[in-house]
């Protein structure tokens, strides 16, 4: 019999040296390139493009209108009934409308006392007012100190009350929807809802108040957002950015042109009757504020967005607490979407054209295009076309649509313009999480329906760094994120490759996004909190 080698049971494609196997690894790429990869590529790339042109479209729609709004609108005071609110020493404090301060929260150790002292220094007759803390706190030690700071504002005459429930269900909505059960509650008009961290100004109501008591179909009225931490670091600036736009453009231009815009679950007031009429606080998604604006707009009511009366609040500046956050608001709306677009067809008390605003601009590219363009356009697609020479992405799709755009976002946030590129690569790499969880939302799959509370450290950082020793407590789960890793050893491959053997010299781009991808995915994002 004749001997039998070791080598007959290797096949002979794998017998050779690396120089073999990266050979055979070449020749399967040639074989699977043309028939598939090239097909596949193209229709991802045309796809890509369409729904960048669909962003395109709806940003320099929105910026023409904002233009057109500063120049010629009038203000909310000149296009509404407004009257300032007018002391009567006769009739005293009755001429006032009893008004309702919901101030919803679950461990809010840090800030607690920030939001119900803003609310208890409105400038409001105290017997027209009614502040109610909606405590949601697991720890009993914080439980204790939010009631007690709750009686130490009601022995100055202050009609606070200290509210609790059983258990969570519904979380934010369902502590909403139960403080407005109260009998104390019933004859009030209105309601002011403030998160944890935020500080209304002391003449909140004064100005926001006529809106509602003078023009009979208006629901709600939005203050702006303004953040008292977004110099704390280069994530808190990028936020800024993003939501500055937000509140600059978006929201203006829904109140301009549709009375309709998204209630932004805080810094905003209420009318209780058109809260009533939509049917109240649901908790089908993680984005019970939207729900209800989205059903009251059907039922006919108006929104106005007031950009001038300003809310201090804070931005999450862990990045753990922003990725959560991000999720929540990125799965929300896309489930909201899916559950209601019908409606929203069916309606009949809204013209076609808002019901196009809501369900093209408002949901389908804000809340789904937007996220998907920016991750599988340029994390995903563009990067796999370096390796396939076949496919031409155009000039006008790479490079000059994604930077008009970029300039029309920047414009809410003047003083970081010179961030705008970083902020350009930290916004590709959130999009990873923003479109991951949009799917998941669009097919209700297993965190839909997830609920995390931003965490906010208020002068926490300030204490701990007032101690004489402190230590970092590394927690390589928190700070080891492993998927972003990833995408920067597939972008810098592809750069490699760009370098070595393309000719559009994407590769700049691409090692940038991969430095920032790697940033981010060794956890040197965002403030990391000391330990005692």
């Amino acid at each position: 019999m004749a001997e039998v080698s070791a080598k007959s049971f290797i096949p002979e494609t794998f017998q050779g040296t690396t120089v073999d196997i990266t050979s055979q690894i070449g020749l399967l790429w040639e074989l699977i390139k043309t028939p598939l990869i090239v097909p596949l590529l193209k229709v991802a790339v045309i796809i890509c493009l369409a729904m960048e042109l669909m962003l395109f479209a709806e940003r320099l729609y929105m910026g023409i209108v904002i233009i057109l709004v500063k120049l010629f609108w009038k203000k909310p005071e000149k296009r509404y009934n407004w009257e300032p609110m007018k002391e009567d020493l006769e009739a005293g404090s009755s001429t006032f409308p009893l008004v309702l301060i919901q101030i919803p929260m679950f461990n809010e150790r840090e800030v607690y006392k920030i939001s119900i002292g803003a609310a208890c220094n409105l400038s409001w007759p105290a017997d027209r007012l009614v502040i109610q803390v909606l405590d949601d706190s697991t720890d009993p030690i914080i439980k204790e100190m939010v009631e007690k700071e709750c009686k130490r504002w009601a022995a100055k005459g202050l009609n606070i009350t200290y509210q609790i429930r059983e258990t969570r269900g519904g979380y934010k909505a369902g502590a909403l929807k139960e403080g407005l059960k109260r009998d104390y509650v019933k004859e009030c008009e209105y309601v002011a809802i403030f998160d944890a961290d935020f500080r209304p100004e002391p003449d909140f109501l004064r100005r926001s108040i006529p809106f509602l008591m003078h023009n009979p179909k208006i629901a709600l009225v939005q203050a702006r957002w303004r953040f008292v931490n977004s110099n704390e670091c280069l994530m808190t600036r990028m936020q800024e950015m993003s939501l500055d736009y937000h509140f600059t453009v978006e929201q203006e231009v829904g109140s301009a042109t549709h009375a309709f815009f998204g209630f932004n679950g805080t810094g905003g007031i209420w009318r209780i009757a058109a809260i009533n009429e939509a049917g109240g606080w649901k908790d089908r998604t993680t984005v019970e504020d939207m729900d209800l604006a989205v059903r009251a707009s059907l039922k006919g009511w108006k929104f106005v967005y007031l950009g001038d009366l300003q809310v201090k609040s804070e931005l999450p500046s862990t990045f753990k607490a922003f990725r959560y956050q991000q999720h929540r608001w990125s799965c929300g709306p896309a489930n909201l979407f899916r559950k209601m677009v019908m409606e929203i067809v069916r309606n009949k008390k809204v013209n076609f054209w808002k019901k196009v605003y809501v369900i093209y601009s408002f949901f389908f590219v804000r809340k789904i295009i937007a996220h998907m363009v920016t991750f599988f356009f340029f994390c995903v697609v563009l990067p796999l076309t370096i390796m396939v020479p076949e496919i031409d992405v155009p000039k006008w799709g790479a490079i000059y649509i994604p930077c008009i755009i970029t300039t029309l976002n920047s414009v809410g946030t003047p003083r970081s313009i010179h961030l705008l590129f970083y902020w350009i690569l930290f916004e590709n790499v959130m999009s990873f999480h923003r479109t991951k969880a949009t799917f998941i939302g669009l097919f209700e799959a297993k965190r839909a329906n997830e609920w995390v509370v931003t965490e906010k450290l208020g002068d926490a950082l300030k204490n701990k760094n007032n101690k004489p020793a402190k230590k970092f407590n590394f927690n390589i789960g928190d700070r080891i994120n492993v998927t972003e890793l990833g995408f920067a050893a597939f972008l810098f491959f592809c750069g490699c490759y760009d370098y070595l053997y393309g000719q559009n010299n994407y590769f700049v781009y691409m090692f940038l996004q991969t430095i920032t991808f790697s940033i981010v995915g060794l956890g040197y994002i965002g403030t990391i909190v000391p330990s005692s």
